[in-house]
């Protein structure tokens, strides 16, 4: 049976309280309608895409247009199924049980985000598979509990597929059972009004940031390992709205964390130099 939505101008349930403001997201496509049909049909979601491209930023935006708490989980290679499902604890007055932010987010009805989840070992990733299908169910071995997702919760993970290494990968089975949107970094123009709004300068010297950007993003097949995000053109924007010269800032924030080789940094120095003359 079709469920029928809200305008998309609307967020979907209780109306934001007053003086709170929708997390700054500039839409690419149509990924906004498309996540708020899979919530509305309970339907598990994948966010692709490379390294700060804005999907966690998406993540807030449409937990503040449906009006559900969320829940953000970042995962490392030690996650294990305790640590989102939950674990019992010694106290002075005796043994209790502590739900982890996967159980907790069920309960509340919240979205729950596990942000990198191929960094994630393959016995936890398996613990989501119930949750991603007709049952929305999470069984609990270690009390028994067999818990029913609340109306509202909402399984997103999201995964960089450029990031992948021989033994850390998705395996088929646990890729089909998600609805995948696909994120890249945004079109130049909207880029610069994102770096603008975000990082607190004028938009042309954004749209040099981005030019930048650009130019520094086809080195990737020059030995660069990850391109420069927007969050980074974003973090030079700060330092320079902040009083520092921007060739400056663009060394420290852009240049400095993609690499430490020195015939890269120089070629990419060089880069920094020749925009911003």
């Amino acid at each position: 049976m079709r469920t029928e939505l809200p305008p998309l101008h609307e967020p979907v349930g209780a109306q934001p309280a007053a003086g709170s403001a929708a997390p700054y997201y500039v839409p690419s496509g149509d990924e906004v309608e498309v996540f708020a049909r899979c919530h509305a049909q309970g339907l598990a979601v994948m966010l692709k895409g490379p390294t700060g491209c804005g999907k966690t930023r998406f993540m807030e935006h449409m937990a503040w247009r449906l009006q559900r708490p969320l829940i953000t989980i970042s995962c490392h290679d030690d996650l294990s199924a305790s640590d989102l499902v939950g674990r019992f604890l010694i106290r002075h007055d005796g043994t209790v049980w502590q739900d982890g932010p996967l159980t907790r987010a069920m309960r509340e009805g919240a979205l729950c985000y596990l942000d990198e989840v191929v960094e994630a070992r393959q016995d936890t990733v398996v613990v989501l598979h119930p949750l991603t299908d007709h049952r929305r169910m999470l069984p609990i071995d270690k009390t028994g509990e067999l818990l029913q997702a609340t109306p509202g919760f909402g399984l997103v993970v999201s995964y960089n597929p450029g990031y992948q290494r021989m033994l850390k990968d998705l395996k088929p089975s646990t890729r089909q059972r998600f609805v995948a949107l696909d994120f890249d970094f945004p079109p130049p123009d909207a880029e610069a009004q994102i770096v603008a709004q975000e990082g607190g300068v004028a938009l042309g010297d954004a749209r040099a940031l981005v030019q930048l950007a650009v130019r520094l993003r086809a080195l990737q097949d020059r030995g660069l390992a990850e391109v420069p995000s927007t969050r980074l053109l974003v973090a030079a924007a700060q330092l320079a709205a902040g009083g520092i010269e921007l060739r400056r800032a663009c060394y420290r924030a852009v240049v400095s964390p993609l690499s430490d080789e020195p015939a890269l940094v120089g070629a990419m120095r060089d880069l920094v130099d020749a925009t911003f003359v």
